[in-house]
């Protein structure tokens, strides 16, 4: 038995027409907009809610949080919405929920002035510098947490976390996927690449996110009971569960935003593929930065990258053999066929409109 779950960070334009960050937009400005959304009593326990109580619905304000000198977080500097779905059985369910609430947050957020987007990066903030500098104790709290210390990644950096589990998987089977999708990662990323711009212009390549991110920070995280089960390693491949719901999870953190909730559906059936397979032999415990760089710059145009791509979907296929969720995978076919990306599209609007604004606001 397979379960689902889909994260999903959304980003805005402000009533000015300007990229909503850190660096003019309020934590209050985006709990308005959540604080107006549904509560479902069902969806707990299998959501966390975390210590700050930032993360009570399925929808929550992502961001840093500023603390003084204890645990108690004083203020959050807000980079943008995220959405979580429950865990479901099937992928479609998972896809459909998101679907609903990116529509309800679409209809309260644009009452408020703010109109989602879709972002991977910053298109104009490269780099996050808290503001006031950190204290002692902030300093203190993220030398425990090396991930923690990618803050300046993440607060510009936007994207999905697609969740799989299977129900008995061992501990040992479990690492040995995770580590399996973090070195196929390169080869699969560029089904999702988006983010051309950087700089407040076009990148010299397609996905500026995977290639700044990839090295510093996950490409796959897989959850375990205990901490005696971790694996040591920077960034870290495995993490001990929060709550029970997470043990056993197996999240995809590589790829990169899509406006086509679809397209995380043959997603979420590649990764299912690729965890049936038992063909392909390649296993990392630590993202392989320079081959991601290259394909954050060329994605399907280079061969290598091609040719693995084209062999890691044809194993997942394969694998699901004539499981109803290989159905899911065309799109991933079509994307190869044509070797284009969402980012070509971008590059090509922007080329056509002058204005990462006005290619933005033709997303979703």
């Amino acid at each position: 038995m397979f379960y689902f779950g889909i994260e999903h960070e959304v980003a805005f334009l402000n009533q000015e027409g300007k990229f909503a960050d850190f660096t003019h937009t309020k934590f209050a400005d985006f709990a308005q907009i959540v604080e107006r959304l549904p509560t479902y009593p069902s969806d707990y326990p299998q959501l966390r809610v975390g210590d700050a109580g930032i993360k009570k619905k399925r929808w929550y304000i992502e961001g840093f949080e500023r603390f003084a000198d204890s645990d108690q977080p004083i203020d959050c500097l807000a980079k943008g919405i995220e959405i979580r779905t429950t865990i479901h059985t099937d992928i479609q369910g998972a896809v459909n929920e998101l679907s609903e609430s990116f529509r309800l947050l679409q209809e309260l957020a644009v009452s408020f002035g703010y109109t989602p987007v879709l972002a991977s990066f910053n298109p104009y903030k490269t780099v996050f510098e808290p503001q006031p500098p950190l204290n002692n104790f902030e300093i203190k709290q993220l030398q425990a947490y090396p991930d923690e210390q990618t803050a300046n990644i993440y607060m510009v950096s936007y994207g999905p976390d697609l969740n799989i589990s299977v129900a008995d998987m061992s501990t040992e089977k479990l690492i040995d996927i995770g580590r399996k999708l973090t070195y196929y990662s390169p080869y699969i990323v560029p089904f999702t690449y988006s983010s051309p711009f950087y700089n407040g212009s076009l990148w010299e390549g397609l996905s500026v996110r995977t290639f700044i991110r990839t090295g510093k920070r996950s490409a796959t995280l897989v959850f375990v009971e205990k901490k005696e089960q971790l694996i040591p390693s920077v960034p870290s491949l495995t993490k001990v569960a929060r709550i029970p719901a997470e043990i056993g999870r197996i999240e995809f953190k590589a790829f990169d935003s899509c406006d086509e909730f679809n397209l995380y559906a043959a997603l979420l059936a590649l990764l299912k593929g690729l965890i049936l397979d038992e063909t392909l032999q390649g296993r990392l415990t630590v993202p392989d930065t320079a081959l991601h760089q290259l394909s954050a710059k060329s994605g399907f145009d280079n061969e290598e990258i091609f040719a693995n791509a084209k062999k890691v979907l044809q194993a997942s296929e394969l694998a699901l053999n004539d499981d109803p969720d290989v159905k899911l995978l065309t799109p991933l076919k079509i994307i190869l066929e044509q070797r284009k990306s969402k980012s070509h599209e971008l590059i090509e609007k922007f080329q056509n409109l002058g204005s990462i604004e006005e290619v933005l606001r033709q997303t979703y």
